[in-house]
């Protein structure tokens, strides 16, 4: 996820960047299960949009419904010392689950702290965190999905990755935190459905190279090697976040990824199956982010600020690439919906321009095109 203005882009459960060697497992009867204890939802595949501005009162919300999207994002920041929301926090959260409501958009918030520095590591930091996750969803009663963290699995949101051994402690601290606020969530409000995970699609795997990463399959295996070993038999997670991005925005979504720890939409099934290895059972999926970005034409230059430093595509190309990605996943088991990031375009150029707004509210012209992939894919496979 970008740092800067980023929200992430929730949506409603289903029921709810070497080679990948195979892991032995321990028998099923004595592994942690990933069982739901969140009500069910009906059977439907949700598109939503993430987008932080509709913390605000504005149009953005009509915008977003009037693209089709039938859920929104937005983030709530954990700061250290912190043990529940300020006032003015509760307020903005209840105020945009009263303006979605009347759209019929569901809202979804993504906990985080804001970046490496503040990690939640020790047990009264992890204490603060769940508290202020609890207090949310007891005041909040509208809000009921909420995503535990952003992409731990990168140093640019977690540190430390490697131990002195070169072993990933990341794994097991963000579990750590995730089974914590996974149980004071669930005490303040019993209905809450928590994800876990909200991975990067991408990592080195390797320490001390300057960008300490992990990929989604290590880090993956390496949170159920940490489960099964903390003895645990309750669940830590309703479902799994994970963000599918390409490596540039040229790349088309639907790209598999055969000999590498990278993962993306068309790798669903080894996703499947690493979930299941992980947690000892099938675990709903939620593409919480992906977003194609696009070209500013000129007659709009002057609303965006800064320098373009990714590649970005057309505007036709990001209507076939959001195409394809909403038919994929829409037909894929188990994948509750996908989350475009973001509905409106971010005014630096140095933040990511994959809405199908521009940054004044008005469409591109790809928009005709997603609101009606959105549709289709909303009606499922």
């Amino acid at each position: 996820m970008r740092p800067a203005r980023v929200a992430l882009l929730l949506v409603l459960v289903l029921a709810g960047c070497g080679g990948d060697d195979e892991r032995t497992t321990t028998s099923a009867d004595t592994k942690p299960r990933a069982t739901t204890t969140a009500e069910s939802e009906p059977d439907a595949f949700v598109v939503g949009a993430v987008d932080d501005a509709a913390r605000h009162p504005g149009p953005m919300l009509d915008q977003l419904a009037e693209a089709g999207f039938g859920a929104v994002g937005i983030t709530s920041y954990w700061d250290p010392g912190g043990t529940r929301p300020s006032a003015e926090e509760i307020s903005i959260l209840r105020d945009v689950a009263d303006r979605a409501e009347n759209l019929d958009l569901r809202v979804f918030v993504a906990v985080f702290h804001r970046g490496s520095s503040t990690t939640p590591l020790t047990p009264a930091a992890r204490a603060e965190f769940s508290s202020y996750v609890a207090a949310i969803v007891e005041d909040v009663p509208e809000l009921r999905d909420v995503i535990i963290g952003n992409e731990p699995n990168l140093n640019r949101f977690w540190l430390p990755q490697f131990g002195a051994n070169g072993e990933n402690v990341a794994a097991g601290a963000y579990l750590a935190l995730l089974a914590e606020a996974y149980d004071a969530a669930k005490a303040a409000a019993p209905e809450v459905r928590i994800w876990g995970g909200a991975l990067a699609p991408r990592g080195v795997d390797k320490p001390n190279t300057g960008r300490d990463t992990h990929s989604p399959t290590t880090f993956i295996r390496d949170l159920g090697t940490a489960l099964h070993a903390s003895g645990r038999t309750q669940p830590v997670l309703d479902g799994f976040a994970f963000h599918p991005y390409p490596e540039s925005s040229e790349i088309p979504p639907d790209r598999p990824h055969p000999n590498s720890n990278a993962l993306g939409f068309a790798d669903h099934e080894k996703l499947r199956l690493l979930l299941r290895e992980a947690f000892g059972g099938e675990v709903p999926i939620l593409y919480s982010e992906f977003g194609v970005e696009t070209a500013i034409p000129p007659a709009k230059a002057a609303l965006y600020e800064e320098t373009e430093v990714g590649r970005p595509v057309d505007e036709a190309t990001q209507a076939d690439y959001y195409r394809r990605a909403l038919e994929l996943a829409a037909c894929q088991e188990g994948v509750a919906g996908l989350l475009l990031f973001h509905s409106h375009d971010e005014p630096l150029l140095t933040g990511f321009q994959s809405g199908v707004y521009y940054v004044d509210g008005s469409p591109k012209s790809s928009f005709d095109s997603v609101r009606e992939a959105i549709l289709q894919a909303r009606k499922g496979c």
